[in-house]
């Protein structure tokens, strides 16, 4: 077992979890049997990550109870290798939350898929962040140029304003690691 919740362990929470991602208390996870099969995430994630466009969605909202009585079924089209239609569910008609499968999550987020036989829980996945090998740092001038001549002008304009180098607050570390800015020539 991998520590997911299981469907039945998500049928009987529906209320309670409606409530912490209400709260803001929790974010998208998996669940399934021994490996993740399915995600519930908030719909502000999904229509922010553009689900609404990304997935023909059914008619209406469902309440907590049909979600419960829905699960097992999309489950067992998941294990199947279907696309089931995600779950919008939420109280009084309000659109809450989804349940999607795992595949689907992937696709929603524009994550690749694992290699095959390969368990991976999307929810939890990381990405190295490390700099490529041969990534250098930009100067503002270059980043600036990048932007468009606009940008450019706007450096300037910015320098000319500021006056010269020497003109500028200095900043200095301080005991503790705390880092102030140390006093600014007065503008004329």
């Amino acid at each position: 077992m991998n520590g997911s919740p299981s469907v039945d362990d998500i049928s009987r929470d529906l209320p309670g979890i409606l409530g912490r991602f209400r709260e803001g208390s929790t974010r998208a996870f998996s669940f399934g049997a021994e490996v993740p099969e399915a995600v519930v995430l908030t719909y502000d994630e999904f229509e922010d990550l553009g689900g609404e466009a990304k997935f023909d969605l059914g008619p209406s909202v469902l309440e907590p109870a049909q979600v419960a009585s829905e699960l097992p079924r999309q489950l067992t089209a998941v294990r199947a290798g279907a696309s089931p239609t995600p779950l919008v569910w939420g109280e009084e008609g309000e659109p809450e939350a989804v349940v999607l499968s795992t595949s689907q999550y992937r696709f929603l987020r524009g994550d690749d898929e694992p290699p095959a036989g390969v368990v991976d829980d999307p929810t939890k996945r990381t990405y190295a962040t490390e700099p490529l090998p041969d990534s250098r740092p930009f100067s503002l001038d270059e980043i600036a140029a990048l932007i468009g001549p606009e940008a450019v002008q706007d450096l300037e304009d910015l320098r000319r304003e500021d006056g010269p180098t020497s003109d500028r607050a200095e900043v200095r570390n301080r005991p503790g690691g705390e880092v102030r800015p140390g006093p600014a020539a007065p503008r004329g």
